[in-house]
């Protein structure tokens, strides 16, 4: 009990201060602009500059962030296992088999069929992984803003920035799950069985209507599950730092409102959203996995 007082207390903490470094990065940008827009915190401005052709490989703070999820999603694993496995887990053990056994028990187990549950349960356990650690680290002031300038030593100022909140991001994430699950489709039927698991028993008149809308519907996955991410996650975001705008842009006692509100959504997002979205994409992915090697019925 006392340890998620703290925890809370700690979460409280670091949303109050996160507002006020919200705030003034707003009011800069008030005093550059005539109106407040939050938009502009995802602006992906380059810190590097690098292109190869027509391929842009410049480091953003997309990238930063995705780098910064990777580490931290492999460095767990890496510093679990070099510290030995323990039989009464602690620390970081008890993290890692955590999760380990949320995916396999809630997830893979529930959505995976058992012929190829060995193949792509790395994968999506990857996906649920590096989703929810990217969306936490989200809610984490870090020095990455540069849009309103910089502190004494050249530091940039504090921001919030979500790399799942940008729509290529969670497409190129959604592109894996939707090849890998043709690819097994065809592996598992054959090319011709394959594309006749799209029509299921049904008069002769109305089966090239339901193969229409089949093939539709697989399309539409591309859009429904990278949307769903990236909208969930931008949203949450523009509403905390339209809070501290709010703040700002009142300037006295009735902007302090603005402050239990930011805070309701920083928490909200942070303790809900970020590992709910995590799950709905892995859940999702092994559905579309599961259903393409599944003999149709």
């Amino acid at each position: 009990m006392t340890r998620r007082l703290a925890a809370l207390g700690a979460l409280l903490f670091t949303a109050l201060l996160m507002l006020p470094a919200l705030a003034a990065g707003a009011e800069a940008a008030g005093e550059e602009e005539a109106a407040f827009d939050p938009s502009q915190e995802f602006a992906l401005e380059p810190y590097v500059s690098l292109e190869v052709g027509p391929l842009d490989l410049s480091i953003n703070k997309a990238v930063i962030y995705l780098l910064l999820a990777s580490v931290i999603c492999i460095g767990l694993g890496l510093f679990v296992i070099r510290g030995g496995l323990r039989m009464r887990p602690t620390g970081a053990q008890n993290v890692v088999e955590l999760a380990y056994e949320f995916v396999e028990k809630q997830i893979a187990r529930q959505t995976l069929p058992s012929k190829v549950y060995s193949r792509y349960f790395p994968f999506i356990a990857t996906l649920f992984m590096f989703i929810a650690v990217n969306n936490m680290i989200s809610f984490i002031p870090l020095p990455v803003s540069h849009e309103h300038g910089t502190f004494p030593g050249g530091i940039p100022d504090f921001g919030l920035y979500a790399a799942t909140a940008n729509i290529n991001v969670t497409l190129t994430l959604t592109v894996l799950t939707f090849v890998i699950s043709h690819f097994e489709g065809v592996k598992a039927h054959g090319p011709a069985g394959y594309v006749k698991t799209f029509v299921p028993d049904a008069p002769k008149l109305i089966k090239p209507f339901i193969f229409a809308l089949e093939v539709l519907s697989q399309i539409l996955r591309l859009v429904s599950l990278s949307v769903r991410l990236f909208a969930n996650l931008l949203a949450g975001h523009l509403l905390i730092i339209m809070s501290a705008g709010f703040l700002v842009l009142l300037g006295n006692f009735f902007g302090l409102i603005a402050i239990p509100v930011g805070v309701f959504f920083y928490v909200f997002e942070w303790v809900l959203i970020a590992g709910l979205q995590a799950f709905i994409f892995a859940m999702l992915s092994g559905i579309y996995i599961g259903f393409a090697v599944e003999a149709p019925h």
